[in-house]
Formats: C-alpha cells, sequence, structure tokens
C-alpha cells in the first residue's frame, strides 16, 4: 500500500487510514497479551477503555495529531501522556514496538535501518555494540559518545544520524526536549530483576516466541509484569547478539518501564564482574544508586554468584 507523509508527519494511505479503529485494535491486542501473561487488570484495564475512548471518538486520531500534537490526544478521555505517545508512535511509523516486544517480534535491527543511511551491516554493529532496541537508545549513544566507538562510524556520520533521528523522533516527543524522563527508585527496579529471575528460575512465567534466535522448542522467553507504586514494569531477559555472544542471555534483564503519566522507557540490569560492586546486581547507567542501594540493608542478599 502506497504510503504519503502529510506535513506534520501522520502517515496516510492514498484511500486515507481509520486511525481510530487500527490503533483500538492494536490497544486492545495489548491488553489481551498482557492479561494473557500476568499483568496487573488496572493496566489492561487503562488500554481497554483507551480503545473505547477511540471506538467513540468522532474525530480522526490522525488529524488530532497533525494539527494539535499530542497534547491533543491527552486532552481525550482515558489517554493519558503514556498511550498518547504509543499512538502517535503508531500514526508516524505504523509500528507499536511494545506490541512487537509483548508478541516477541521485536526487530531492532529493522529500525535502525529506516535511518538514512544505515544499511543492513551497519544496523547489525550498532545494536551489537550499543545493546540498543529503540531509536531512543540510539540517540542517546549519539550524544554520550558511545556511537562514536562502532565500527565504520566516523564524526560526520554520528552528525548525520543525529540529525536524522531529531527528524524522526522530534513529533514522538512528549513534553518539551529538555524535560528528564522521571525514573523510577532503584529499588524498584533491583526488585522486580530479582523477582524476574528467581520466578523464571523457578517456571512460573508465561513463555514467548523471540522472532531473533528462535528456539525450535517454541515459546523460550520468560516475561514479567509487575507493579510498584504508580511505575508499570516488564521484564526480559536480553535477546540481543552481543548478550548470546558473551553467554550472558541468562544474566542481562531488560526492564522496559513507565508510570501512569510518562512515556515508556527501559534499563538493563546486569551482574557487576569487577570493581567494589562485583558479584551485585546493577542497572547500567545508574551504578552509583546500585552501590548505595546494596550498602543499605534492604539491599543486602541481591547478588548472583559469579560465574
Amino acid at each position: 500500500m502506497k504510503q504519503l507523509v502529510n506535513k506534520a508527519g501522520a502517515r496516510q494511505t492514498a484511500a486515507g487510514i481509520d486511525w481510530n479503529r487500527w490503533i483500538a485494535a492494536r490497544l486492545r491486542d495489548v491488553a489481551d497479551l498482557l492479561e494473557q501473561q500476568g499483568a496487573n487488570p488496572f493496566r489492561t484495564g487503562a488500554y481497554r477503555r483507551a480503545a473505547g475512548t477511540l471506538d467513540t471518538l468522532q474525530r480522526n486520531a490522525g488529524d488530532i495529531v497533525a494539527h494539535e500534537g499530542v497534547e491533543g490526544l491527552i486532552e481525550l478521555p482515558h489517554i493519558g501522556k503514556s498511550i498518547a505517545s504509543a499512538i502517535v508512535e503508531m500514526i508516524q511509523t505504523g509500528r507499536w514496538l511494545q506490541l512487537e516486544r509483548l508478541r516477541g517480534s521485536t526487530d531492532p535491527l529493522m529500525l535502525f535501518r529506516t535511518i538514512p543511511g544505515i544499511g543492513p551491516k551497519l544496523a547489525a554493529d550498532m545494536e551489537t555494540h550499543l545493546h540498543a532496541e529503540t531509536l531512543e537508545d540510539l540517540e542517546a549513544a549519539a550524544y554520550d559518545g558511545r556511537l562514536d566507538e562502532v565500527p565504520g562510524i566516523g564524526p560526520r556520520r554520528v552528525t548525520a544520524i543525529r540529525q536524522a533521528l531529531a527528524s524522526l523522533l522530534q513529533r514522538r516527543r512528549v513534553g518539551k526536549m529538555s524535560e528528564v524522563t522521571k525514573l523510577p527508585d532503584i529499588a524498584y527496579l533491583l526488585d522486580v530483576d530479582r523477582e524476574y529471575r528467581e520466578m523464571s528460575k523457578a517456571g512460573k512465567l508465561p513463555l514467548i516466541q523471540p522472532r531473533r534466535f528462535a528456539s525450535d522448542e517454541g515459546a523460550c522467553l520468560p516475561i514479567y509484569h509487575a507493579q510498584r507504586g504508580n511505575w508499570h514494569f516488564t521484564a526480559l531477559y536480553s535477546n540481543t547478539p552481543r548478550a548470546h555472544e558473551l553467554g550472558r542471555t541468562r544474566d542481562w534483564v531488560v526492564i522496559y518501564f513507565h508510570a501512569d503519566s510518562e512515556p515508556e522507557a527501559q534499563c538493563t540490569v546486569v551482574t557487576e564482574h569487577f570493581g567494589p560492586l562485583r558479584g551485585l546486581r546493577v542497572v547500567r547507567g545508574r551504578e552509583q544508586e546500585s552501590g548505595q542501594f546494596h550498602a543499605h540493608p534492604r539491599g543486602r542478599g541481591n547478588s548472583t554468584p559469579d560465574e
């Protein structure tokens, strides 16, 4: 189907798209998957209520995004910042990574190849070296110096990738560019990580079939949904090429999180193999906070024997 891009960046077909119906169906798909995977009923209900809003909405969601942006969506009943961000993602890309992840069909390589000038080899190198799975992950690496270290990436290409990402992500932002996404307490993340690994080892979690590195045995990747306060979490073992290469597929835990009023973000929890935190579970990028947590009585015992 030939696709056109309007001035606001919303994708449409020559025949037009009933975005309300299309998005509502995917919101219900996520609600069904979350329910099957044991997520909090309030979370599943939030997606179904948002789908109901779109079912009765007289205006096309694509038109709202085109003329009012994400703020126009947030004004609708039962659509907060997190779901509004997801709707914008669907309208602008034709995809919803959260739905793909719950289905086990996320493919970062295809996502990175939507950036001009990035072919299959470079996309694979970026995923391997950066442990990146989203455009937001890639953008962070483009500004903190990690992208410069990927083979085949020079200063000019880094600049070009930054510019391309700015254009791709600009209309997906919720709030101002300078706003820092709120982060959950380190204790929440490490507790979810602990529960996920314990329940996975005990065989108490539902399994999904990942698209990459699929097993002949079928569904093999445990998935866990949890809630702490107003934070929602989804935990999965890392399924990146680097994790497989290093034999860390049952050590690196990727945790996706969002608060009721925040867009989704993610972090990775690993066992530290060097330094004063050796043998302890730490959140990448928040090592100092992880160390402080482990030094406190409530954090003692949250460790993994060194292999």
